[in-house]
């Protein structure tokens, strides 16, 4: 009998001594709840709420792809007019998405665009320009190196997210992407490189030129 006895009060103590794994469960469901639930309020709130570091990691939704006819936009020129992308069909036109204005790298790649900028226009194709800055610093920026293309303000980085432009260095960096579309709207070419940025030109005009070609 005293066996029978002892058994109850071994297995009692390591009961209180120990918590239970429904004990630990409980005691961590508050913490995740927490956790997850600005992730939904940050979904939810409206984008120009959004730091701009939050709206680049957001899921994309779209992405443009070759043969595909990209979402149309409306932004604000460098001087403050609006321009729609479909405006400019009925000829071939270069979108590229650049990380900011006055960055070393982005700065090549605007005056590379704006020296080879007789070779798109004897292509006869428009080239704009798209970054999250807004109308003043795209106006400053052209101003200072003669830039004679538009720059378009991506505040919120809307469009970005809705053409499925990748970020660069775990989302921390906005990535560098260009776009050639044909003259009805189509995405031709897509050309990613974020650390050779005078390439974009090289890529595009050689696409844009060999096109020529194959219409002759």
């Amino acid at each position: 009998m005293a066996s029978f006895s002892l058994t109850p009060t071994t297995l009692h103590l390591p009961y209180h001594q120990t918590p239970s794994p429904r004990t630990k469960c409980s005691q961590n469901a508050p913490i995740l709840q927490k956790s997850f639930t600005p992730h939904f309020q940050l979904i939810n709130s409206p984008a120009h709420q959004l730091p701009s570091s939050v709206s680049l990691k957001t899921p994309i939704l779209a992405k443009v792809s070759q043969g595909s006819t990209p979402p149309l936009f409306t932004l604000k020129d460098q001087n403050g007019k609006t321009v729609s992308l479909s405006s400019f069909k009925g000829k071939p036109v270069v979108v590229y998405f650049y990380p900011a204005d006055e960055t070393p790298g982005c700065t090549k790649q605007a005056c590379a665009f704006r020296d080879s900028y007789e070779k798109f226009k004897k292509a006869g194709a428009a080239v704009v320009g798209i970054s999250g800055d807004d109308a003043a610093s795209h106006k400053a920026f052209s101003a200072k190196y003669k830039l004679p293309f538009t720059l378009l303000s991506d505040e919120g980085n809307k469009v970005r997210n809705a053409w499925g432009v990748p970020s660069d260095l775990f989302g921390a960096l906005p990535g560098r992407q260009t776009y050639v579309l044909d003259k009805n709207g189509v995405c031709r070419l897509i050309y990613n490189n974020q650390f050779q940025p005078e390439k974009h030109i090289d890529e595009t005009l050689k696409f844009l030129q060999g096109s020529e070609e194959r219409v002759r």
